[in-house]
């Protein structure tokens, strides 16, 4: 049986999922061997690298956004999983708390401490090992090496300024003019080199330090002070959040909006104020439209009709599907294969470079997943 033709516009549908008043239709994926007779549907490489597309909307070092158009859901919700729980960052772990006369107790300074987004030199990261912690079957673990841990210590004491008798004369109430480290801040950490990390995190732009070097900590007054050291090593965000290098990695579908009536006049510029500005314009009906037979412009020569500009701006909030003069006029949807990322980095990895740390990783889950299946059949 030959297979069966089916046109470009019958394929596009397929890939809409309707969103609807108070349902939303065509979830499922239907391009599957099967699902529909005389049809191939059989997954095909060379197939999927043609059809495959990657779009830059957005790339800033903390900010990036991208749309990935041919993928199934379950590989792009794999990406996204994969950026938020399973790449490797580095970020303090163990605290030793020498002094701390602050007010804020030690274990909730040990906790702010741990959340600091940390940078350096990224290839000295990717230098990095994955500390291995002492276990009841592997009670020494791998033990603290150069090449697993970071030392960094915090130092501080607050003394009064040396124009202190002179502001307090004028009345001066700041604390922060009045007293040195007043406020403890992030960038009071200090990075100690060990071993052959001098390789990597050599000078000021290199060492390790704070993403934000202005994170509040802790505020002192005169006589307190805070000696701590800190070890900070490699994890992944399952482990725990600190370890996240994301603040928020997540995904949408692209929004689809056809207008299958004409709006016109006044109900084309509700029409465009039931959307965030620039999704919808108006244009004038020209007199070829308002000429034509059966387009519905007749006699609007003029007049200002509803057309759709950019649906990549929509937020599918559906509220023109409240109002009865646009019921059967409009249908909105979403593309099922278009997904457009946002992803924002904390800092130690810049966005773009995350999605392709994804990527390697993702890859070595199927390669480690082709060798187990290789053993099974052996």
């Amino acid at each position: 049986m030959a297979p069966a033709r089916v046109s470009q516009e019958e394929l596009d549908n397929r890939k809409i999922v309707g969103v609807n008043a108070e349902t939303v239709t065509n979830v499922t994926s239907t391009d599957i061997p099967g699902h529909y007779p005389g049809e191939d549907h059989e997954w095909d490489l060379e197939e999927f690298k043609n059809n495959f597309t990657v779009q830059f909307h957005k790339n800033t070092p903390l900010d990036s956004s991208f749309s990935l158009i041919g993928i199934d859901a379950s590989i792009a919700n794999a990406f996204r999983r994969i950026l938020l729980a399973e790449i490797p960052t580095l970020a303090i772990e163990y605290v030793f708390v020498h002094n701390n006369t602050s007010i804020v107790q030690d274990e909730v300074l040990s906790h702010r401490l741990g959340l600091i987004p940390l940078t350096g030199n990224p290839a000295g990261i990717q230098w990095l090992h994955q500390y291995r912690k002492p276990t009841d079957d592997d009670p020494d673990g791998s033990g603290v090496q150069d090449n697993n841990t970071i030392v960094m210590k915090l130092k501080v004491e607050c003394t009064k300024a040396d124009n202190y008798e002179e502001l307090d004369k004028k009345g001066e109430d700041d604390p922060r003019l009045l007293y040195k480290h007043a406020h403890v801040y992030a960038k009071d950490l200090e990075y100690v080199v060990s071993g052959r990390q001098d390789t990597y995190f050599f000078g000021e732009a290199n060492a390790i330090k704070s993403v934000h070097p202005d994170i509040l900590l802790a505020k002192m007054r005169p006589g307190q002070c805070i000696d701590m050291e800190m070890h900070c090593i490699k994890g992944i965000g399952a482990d725990h959040a600190k370890f996240s290098p994301v603040a928020t990695a997540s995904y949408r579908l692209l929004p689809t909006i056809s207008i299958t009536k004409p709006i016109i006049g006044n109900d084309a510029r509700k029409f465009a104020r039931c959307f965030p500005r620039g999704v919808i314009g108006l244009e004038e009906v020209s007199a070829e439209e308002a000429s034509r037979e059966g387009s519905g412009y007749e006699g609007h020569e003029g007049e200002k009709k509803a057309v759709v500009k950019n649906t990549f701006k929509d937020t599918v909030s559906r509220e023109c599907l409240r109002h009865p003069e646009f019921e059967g006029k409009v249908k909105l949807g979403r593309v099922r294969d278009h997904f457009v990322f946002l992803v924002e980095s904390t800092g130690q990895y810049e966005s773009d470079e995350l999605f392709l740390e994804s990527v390697k990783i993702l890859k070595e889950k199927c390669a480690r997943m082709k060798r187990g299946l290789a053993n099974i059949m052996r």
